[in-house]
């Protein structure tokens, strides 16, 4: 429920009050005496989404976009009178106006968004090095990207031009600026014990999850954006879902700059665009729910506007998302390819022992390692292929084990693989 408080100009008490009767409105009045331009007060309850309508028809009665109106959230109201006015407003969406203030509520001062964002990058930068998704996930309550994400499709569906572009320039800037803190921070890890000299951050999980992106994490995006929107409008869960928007930006933005402090350019490329398809699907399916859920401008005038700049900028993110998800496709279809081959390899270099009889001489098969990722899949590259056998004291190695396993590799993947076959000795106790 929701308490509006309008005051009433010289002169249109009548027709506001008329309103309000003809809409079965309970209401109460009171004379304003502080300000010349004004008759009385009036305050009424209504459910949230009838805010929006009562309030169009009272600007026809004579309230105007300058007059003092307040609405606000009570903690009750008590009343069997209010049943047959909430059967009529069945709904929880709110009121134009006041999706306006939580959305600028939710963008925080300029100096305040890039100190929170700033300080959750280096909190994510620190969990990537230590592989520490915990780490990761609590620097994500510190980021501020929820408000920006929010601003920007409602300043666009409501024709807040100004509320759009703020929206918009943070989301962008700050995305930036988590890229350039990370690598600043990755350079200077490098001159300290704080890593060891040889870290291949590419080994580290929590970073590699982010330079493979596939159409999963599209649709984590997607799910973002809608539950954004939806906490919005309905008033709930708000920081959980800022949560999730932020896991979706802030690490892949963390891992692009380790990848140009660490010198890998395929790293931060393939994070940033991970970065780049999660931001544009974030902002798109914001875009479209607050359009779908019936929000428009005030003006009748400005409806058409919002209506073409909704347009434009879903087809431009459409689009976006669309060229950069060929990207997201080689990927996944590559790691599908690198993770089948992986296991094909296995499978038939187990066979080939079996029927070669080499575990009859003494040789027993330990373990296969095999280095095949998706660049080799989209590059053709061959398939590193590590044999451990275990032999007997004693006993003589077999010979030609790698130049069989490399033509049994060929004969049945059609792949070139270079293999490399090592021999342990082994003894057994009695």
């Amino acid at each position: 429920m929701r308490i509006v408080q309008v005051l009433i100009p010289n002169g249109k008490r009548e027709p506001v009050l008329a309103v309000l009767d003809e809409e079965k409105i309970d209401y109460a009045v009171w004379e304003e005496t502080g300000r010349g331009d004004f008759e009385a007060l009036a305050q009424f309850p209504i459910p949230p989404i009838g805010v929006e309508p009562i309030m169009e028809k009272l600007q026809g009665a004579g309230i105007s976009k300058d007059t003092y109106t307040i609405v606000y959230s009570p903690e009750t109201v008590v009343s069997s009178r209010l049943d047959a006015l909430q059967k009529r407003f069945s709904g929880k969406r709110i009121a134009r106006e006041e999706l306006i203030a939580r959305a600028e509520d939710l963008a925080p001062a300029t100096s305040t968004f890039f100190a929170f964002l700033i300080l959750s990058t280096v909190i994510a930068t620190g969990g990537l090095l230590l592989d520490s998704a915990a780490t990761i996930i609590g620097a994500m309550v510190v980021a501020p990207l929820m408000g920006p994400a929010v601003s920007a499709s409602v300043g666009t569906v409501l024709d807040v031009r100004k509320l759009a572009s703020r929206g918009v320039m943070l989301q962008v800037t700050g995305l930036l600026a988590a890229i350039i803190t990370a690598a600043i921070i990755g350079f200077l890890v490098q001159q300290t014990i704080l890593v060891s000299p040889g870290l291949d951050i590419r080994e580290i999980g929590q970073v590699a999850e982010r330079t493979s992106p596939n159409f999963l994490s599209l649709f984590l995006a997607l799910g973002s954006g809608l539950a954004g929107a939806i906490s919005i409008m309905r008033g709930s869960g708000s920081t959980l879902v800022g949560v999730a928007i932020a896991v979706a930006l802030v690490p892949p933005a963390a891992t692009a700059g380790l990848g140009i402090a660490w010198g890998l350019p395929g790293t931060a490329l393939t994070a940033s665009v991970l970065v780049l398809v999660n931001l544009l699907a974030i902002n798109v399916s914001a875009l479209a729910l607050f359009w779908l859920s019936g929000f428009r401008p005030m003006e009748k005038t400005a409806v058409g506007r919002a209506r073409s700049a909704v347009i434009v900028r879903a087809g431009v993110l459409v689009i976006a998302i669309a060229i950069l998800s060929i990207v997201l496709g080689l990927v996944t279809y590559t790691t599908y390819q690198s993770t089948l081959f992986g296991e094909q390899v296995k499978q038939e270099v187990q066979i080939l022992y079996e029927e070669s009889g080499y575990e009859g001489e003494g040789a027993i098969l330990g373990s296969i390692e095999v280095e095949y990722d998706a660049a080799d899949v989209l590059f053709d590259n061959p398939a590193e292929v590590t044999v451990i056998v275990g032999y007997e004291a004693g006993l003589t190695i077999p010979q030609g084990i790698a130049e069989n396993i490399d033509e049994h590799l060929k004969e049945t993947t059609g792949r070139d693989s270079i293999v490399t076959v090592g021999f342990v000795e082994s003894q057994q106790a009695a």
